[in-house]
C-alpha cells in the first residue's frame, strides 16, 4: 500500500545538513517527494512511497543526522497521489 506523509520538523535542524540527508534517505529508500528549509528554522518534507518505507523515513526524520536535534516531530498522513517522481531539495 502506497501512502504519504507530511512533516514538520522543530529543533536544531537547520545548518545540519538536514535536507541533504533527508534527501539521500529518501532515494536510498524509493521514497519521493521534498523537503525544505522553513522561515521559523524549522524543516518542512514531504513523502510519498510504500508504506513501510515512507514510515521508515518519518522514524529517521526522528532523529534526523548526526549533528542535528529533533525537539519535535508534527506528522500526517495522506492519502497517497502519486504527483512525484523524484525527491528534491527545495529552498
Amino acid at each position: 500500500m502506497k501512502i504519504r506523509a507530511s512533516l514538520i520538523v522543530r529543533g536544531r535542524v537547520q545548518g545540519v545538513a538536514f535536507r541533504h540527508h533527508t534527501a539521500r534517505t529518501a532515494q536510498e529508500l524509493g521514497v519521493t517527494g521534498w523537503v525544505r528549509n522553513l522561515s521559523d528554522g524549522s524543516v518542512e518534507a514531504c513523502f510519498e512511497g510504500e508504506e513501510t518505507d515512507v514510515l521508515a523515513m518519518v522514524q529517521w526524520c526522528r532523529r534526523g543526522p548526526e549533528l542535528a536535534r529533533v525537539d519535535e516531530l508534527m506528522e500526517k498522513l495522506c492519502e497517497y497521489t502519486g504527483e512525484f517522481t523524484g525527491f528534491q531539495v527545495r529552498g
